[in-house]
């Protein structure tokens, strides 16, 4: 986790930089490159994400669509009179080649007409036996920082913990897969599970059957986290099994950004109360494993 790609957090970048043709071959072209604007609230302000595939998703609120004049579409997650509209310009495309009449359209809509400007977060991957990617002059103006994703990690002891079957989902000889996720939740979250007669907290209770376990360890990991590393961390836990007398799961979450514009593939994604996207993994010992995708009510469904 320690060598987990470092990102860049660059202040006040004006959108139509993004666009420029040095940005296009240092970013676009590459084909691993990500940005999202930073500390912009999906349902209230305008947020910006361009992602590896080469597109520029703009989710903006009504009055700044209407400035831009780009062509786009009324959010899903709209009331009845739309207040939100997103914007999807694929930098790819032949008709977005620089010099073209959509390309000077576009940019000149960003620049002179709607100069919208936001903190970002950008990472690129690099190939293995590459050069590490730095941020190009196009971007490295404007005042940054090199960050690095932060690692946490506690030990737990004594922790009440559900007994797990990998091959039953139904619950009928240990704990069912829905009931589990929920007590990984309380556990991420620091909720006892042992439903005392002392806590105005909570009553939540680890599931039957339940045994307890020694010492586990809750590690979390915060930043841009891009999915080639996410990746190797998923193959490294696999390898975990090889050793003796490991255990015989472990779990790895994975949280999309509360208000990134975009969750599974390229849907929409909105706020509603917690923006809540993510996936979990539990792994077993014989390389079976049951994965969980989670959605709220403002997003499509998962593939």
């Amino acid at each position: 986790m320690r060598r987990f790609t470092r990102f860049y957090l660059v202040r006040e970048v004006p959108v139509f930089e993004l666009l420029g043709e040095e940005c296009l071959e240092k970013t676009v072209r590459t084909g691993r490159f990500y940005a999202l604007s930073y500390k912009t609230r999906i349902d209230q302000d305008d947020v910006v994400a361009l992602l590896p595939t080469g597109q520029l998703i703009l989710s903006v609120v009504k009055d700044t669509y209407e400035q831009l004049g780009l062509e786009g579409r009324p959010s899903q997650y709209a009331h009845k009179r739309p207040m939100r509209y997103v914007v999807v310009i694929d930098l790819t495309d032949k008709s977005m080649a620089p010099g073209s009449k959509r390309y000077d359209r576009v940019l000149w809509a960003l620049r002179e007409k709607v100069p919208l400007k936001t903190d970002f977060l950008m990472a690129c991957h690099s190939v293995v036996g590459t050069e590490a990617w730095s941020l190009p002059p196009c971007l490295s103006r404007y005042p940054w920082k090199e960050l690095q994703a932060s690692v946490d990690t506690q030990t737990l002891r004594d922790l009440p913990c559900p007994v797990l079957h990998g091959d039953d989902l139904r619950g009928e000889t240990a704990c069912e897969p829905h009931a589990f996720l929920e007590w990984l939740g309380a556990v991420g979250l620091g909720i006892g599970c042992e439903n005392e007669a002392t806590s105005f907290l909570s009553t939540y209770e680890c599931p039957e059957p339940r045994t307890l376990v020694d010492q586990a360890v809750l590690c979390t990991v915060t930043g841009l986290l891009l999915p080639e590393d996410i990746h190797s961390l998923l193959e490294e836990l696999r390898r975990y099994f090889d050793q003796p007398k490991s255990s015989s799961w472990l779990s790895l979450v994975v949280h999309g950004f509360a208000d990134s514009p975009i969750s599974w593939g390229m849907a929409e994604h909105g706020f509603h109360k917690g923006g809540e996207n993510f996936y979990s993994f539990v792994l077993f010992k014989n390389q079976d494993y049951w994965l969980h995708m989670g959605t709220g009510a403002n997003d499509g469904c998962p593939p």
